[in-house]
């Protein structure tokens, strides 16, 4: 561990607690910071923000484990690992400017040789999803470095996100709940410097690793928005406690517990159904429409719920011969059930008999016969979800019923459109 020798270029927010994170798990760390009046101020122990716990842990670690320096070869010389903490600020239009993380990288490249050999580059910066591999590996390809290609490699370049919060950043690092990287393959080093932390590693490609992070932050951002579009209802409506609302919101035992129920909700499928969510959504937002207020984010809500299904039906069309025999696995509209009202299953069935499709087969494991009886659509059913995957060429999971985890897709083309993990 202590051989490993781990470089941090840029020390504002995340990347000071980075280094000053590593440092305190016993890594010899180097800092390299381009403005050189912060530089100073770092190397004296004085941090120009405020985090909880960061400066004493600067005190403990500076000159020991951890050095700073304005000399980009001082930092990157005999280094194993590079961290990138660079900031990615919004341009004019919107989109995050990589200007500054793409120097970055040109200089490291210009000095890759004095690093040891096929040291791992990695991008702890929040970058847009596909960022590393339409424009960083591209860009270090053209300087002529071989990236993440095995043993024939120059450098690899891998993703590392971060979920750090403001005020609790340095604790947040050095007790992580899990440790996210993108990367071509499960590098050794980054286990190695990650073991101290006692975290899981979860390991995945780069696209989903830099998805990942927006993934954390706009539904963050989702929930405040849609709280106070929420606020904003109960106002127009009028003599509602908004405040003792919320609060009884949270008493909910989904919202508790590791992991909370609610991450049952917040999962992708085929959109909600059942008898309360459709109905009591769109009442909501009719009644706010009725008060003179414009539901953006409820409005949404209905829509993307219906654009979900024709998704999905859209990609099946053109993927799969109308000929095919076609599996419905589950039709009531949640699994522990047999309520079939506003089953996403029955809308599917029937987008799918609009489209030409006429060879469908259906099985859930306590709905078939309410399912049949209610909506009679001329479709076929069996007894058991072994029958029907024998019986067709495509699959479709369309309610998470844990049974169909079990179920042998071998040579099957499947549609995992409830997510489960088969």
């Amino acid at each position: 561990m202590k051989s490993v020798k781990i470089t941090v270029i840029g020390l504002g927010f995340v990347g000071l607690t980075t280094a000053v994170g590593f440092a305190k798990k016993g890594f010899t760390t180097f800092g390299y910071e381009i403005d050189q009046s912060k530089a100073k101020l770092l190397q004296k122990s004085q941090i120009p923000f405020f985090e909880e716990g960061l400066q004493e842990g600067l005190q403990d670690v500076i000159e020991k484990k951890f050095f700073i320096t304005n000399s980009l070869e001082d930092a990157l010389r005999d280094s194993d690992v590079v961290f990138y903490c660079i900031g990615t600020p919004m341009n004019k239009e919107g989109f995050a400017d990589l200007s500054f993380l793409i120097t970055s990288l040109k200089e490291t490249a210009s000095l890759i040789k004095i690093c040891k050999p096929k040291p791992t580059l990695i991008i702890k910066s929040t970058i847009p999803p596909s960022t590393s591999q339409e424009v960083f590996i591209p860009l270090l390809k053209t300087l002529g470095l071989k990236v993440n290609m095995g043993d024939s490699s120059d450098c690899f370049l891998a993703n590392n996100p971060e979920f750090l919060r403001e005020g609790f950043a340095y604790q947040d690092f050095l007790n992580p709940d899990r440790i996210v990287v993108g990367s071509s393959q499960e590098l050794e080093i980054i286990k190695k410097i990650y073991a101290p932390f006692n975290a899981p590693i979860i390991f995945t490609n780069l696209n989903s690793a830099e998805f990942i992070k927006y993934l954390s932050n706009t539904t963050l951002a989702m929930q405040i928005s849609f709280a106070n579009e929420m606020s904003m209802i109960a106002e127009k409506i009028g003599n509602i406690d908004i405040q003792l609302s919320f609060q009884v919101l949270h008493q909910d035992k989904r919202f508790h517990g590791s992991p909370a129920n609610i991450t049952s909700y917040i999962y992708p499928g085929l959109g909600f159904g059942g008898y309360c969510l459709p109905k009591d959504t769109l009442a909501l937002h009719k009644k706010s429409q009725e008060k003179g207020f414009d539901t953006k984010i409820l409005k949404g809500i209905i829509e993307t719920n219906e654009r979900i299904l024709t998704f999905y039906l859209e990609k099946i069309s053109q993927e799969v011969s109308k000929d095919a025999k076609i599996g419905i696995l589950g039709l009531s509209f949640k699994p522990g059930s047999d309520d079939v009202r506003d089953s996403k299953s029955k809308s599917l069935i029937d987008g799918l008999l609009e489209r030409g499709f006429k060879n469908i087969i259906a099985y859930d494991p306590i709905a078939n016969d309410v399912f049949k009886q209610i909506y009679a659509l001329p479709i076929c059913y069996t007894k058991t979800s072994k029958e029907l995957v024998d019986a067709c060429d495509v699959c479709i999971i369309a309610t998470a019923w844990e049974e169909f985890t079990q179920c042998n897709f071998t040579d099957k083309k499947v549609y995992n459109l409830r997510f489960l993990k088969l």
